[in-house]
């Protein structure tokens, strides 16, 4: 199932399939990508966590399809390149953009492009603005945000226990 396309890009959910696995393992089990993440950081030891996460994922996708987290795959090649997700924010009802990409796939505005859809994606469907939350010093991160046109609200620690960049951008920019 697609959920959504772009030029280069198929966006789909992750499945239990052995590349899937995988691939979501040789990523998230990385610091370099692990850092980044979640209230206390922490990289995947066990081929076993992986498996688990299309189990979480698939839990945090809406029963509608407008949100979810989901496969980043190249079009070109069948290359999985990261995950991009549209959720809401813990115990919120504002809803996030998010990426997450392998480090082989940095450098190639995959994240960018996935963002941007699924942005588009979720004001297609109704939502007046999106939201992404960056720690201060992932720099690629925050240079996506400025690609993707958002603007810059400052540091929140209203989710994820600590203070984040936030970035908001509204249907009408």
């Amino acid at each position: 199932m697609v959920v959504y396309e772009t030029e280069r890009l198929i966006v789909r959910p992750w499945t239990h399939g052995e590349s899937d696995v995988d691939r979501i393992f040789d990523t998230y089990s990385r610091w370099e990508v692990a850092r980044w993440l979640g209230a206390t950081p922490r990289a995947l030891t066990a081929r076993e966590e992986a498996d688990a996460a299309v189990d979480r994922w698939a839990g945090r996708a809406s029963a509608d399809g407008r949100f979810g987290v989901w496969a980043i795959e190249v079009r070109d090649t069948g290359a999985l390149a990261g995950t991009v997700l549209l959720v809401n924010l813990p115990d919120s009802e504002e809803i996030e953009v998010g990426w997450h990409l392998h480090p082989d796939s940095w450098g190639y505005g995959y994240a960018t492009e996935a963002a941007r859809g699924a942005i588009a994606k979720g004001f297609t469907e109704g939502l007046d603005e999106i939201f992404a939350v960056v720690r201060p010093d992932n720099e690629r991160s925050l240079a996506v945000c400025r690609r993707l046109g958002m603007t810059h609200l400052g540091s929140s620690d209203r989710w994820y226990d600590q203070a984040l960049e936030l970035f908001r951008i509204g249907s009408a920019s």
